[in-house]
């Protein structure tokens, strides 16, 4: 079942929200070559409980960290460790924070140092494919328009779009109904009601748009090996447009 969030509802997840926009932001001033992955957890940790949140991925079916750090072709669900960022990585910081029981998602994508002109294209298009798709976000709208939004920016820029992973409704909890894909046919799907709150979720490969999955059964890479890049908003459907509660 969809939830139809109230007034009361929609004002603690704006104050969720804005612990993780904080949060990204934060963590953005910090992403520079030399730094470890773990050292970025450390400070988003620390950072989410200072508001008097906690880290929503942390234990969340069993994640280890309470942010995910994908550089370069991980996708998704980097797990922060040893590892140190490198000079013209790209670098996605997916973070969450749950705030009196409602949580907040959101994802960005970073440059290391200085980094090609193509891995820069690569971030500006899947940062252009949300705005696409959040334009499409209103009381009526369908799940697919969200869907057409995304799809249709990332391949008529040569980029495939990733399938095996999508964005999803929130609440009370990470992962709710409905789901919002990044390919699709405008028109179809589950249609939006004002009081819906939805996280859309660019994933955007510079290649293939297939990927694997590593052991440890969380990291997420680009089959071919090429970058990928992450944006991710929470966003409160309204009966004229939406509300973006993380930016």
């Amino acid at each position: 079942m969809i939830a139809i969030r109230t007034s009361r509802e929609l004002e603690l997840m704006r104050t969720a929200g804005k612990i993780t926009r904080d949060t990204l932001l934060y963590l953005g001033e910090h992403i520079k070559p030399g730094v470890r992955t773990a050292d970025l957890n450390a400070l988003a940790h620390e950072y989410i409980l200072k508001q008097k949140a906690r880290p929503a991925f942390l234990k969340y079916n069993g994640y280890p960290k309470s942010i995910c750090v994908s550089p370069d072709d991980v996708v998704v669900h980097g797990i922060p460790g040893s590892m140190r960022i490198e000079e013209g990585m790209i670098v996605s910081i997916d973070a969450g924070a749950v705030y009196e029981g409602y949580v907040s998602d959101a994802a960005r994508t970073y440059a290391a140092g200085r980094i090609s002109t193509e891995k820069q294209r690569l971030i500006d298009v899947t940062r252009e494919c949300f705005y696409r798709a959040a334009a499409a976000v209103r009381d009526g709208a369908r799940i697919g328009d969200i869907s057409a939004a995304v799809q249709t920016h990332a391949e008529a820029n040569g980029y495939g779009v990733v399938r095996a992973l999508e964005g999803h409704g929130i609440g009370r909890k990470m992962h709710e109904d409905p789901g919002v894909p990044n390919f699709g046919k405008a028109g179809t799907g589950v249609r939006l009601r004002a009081g819906m709150v939805i996280c859309v979720e660019p994933m955007i490969n510079m290649g293939t748009w297939k990927v694997r999955f590593e052991a440890d059964g969380w990291t997420c890479r680009t089959e071919d090996g090429q970058p990928s890049a992450h944006y991710e908003n929470m966003l409160a459907v309204m009966a004229d447009g939406c509300e973006n509660l993380t930016e």
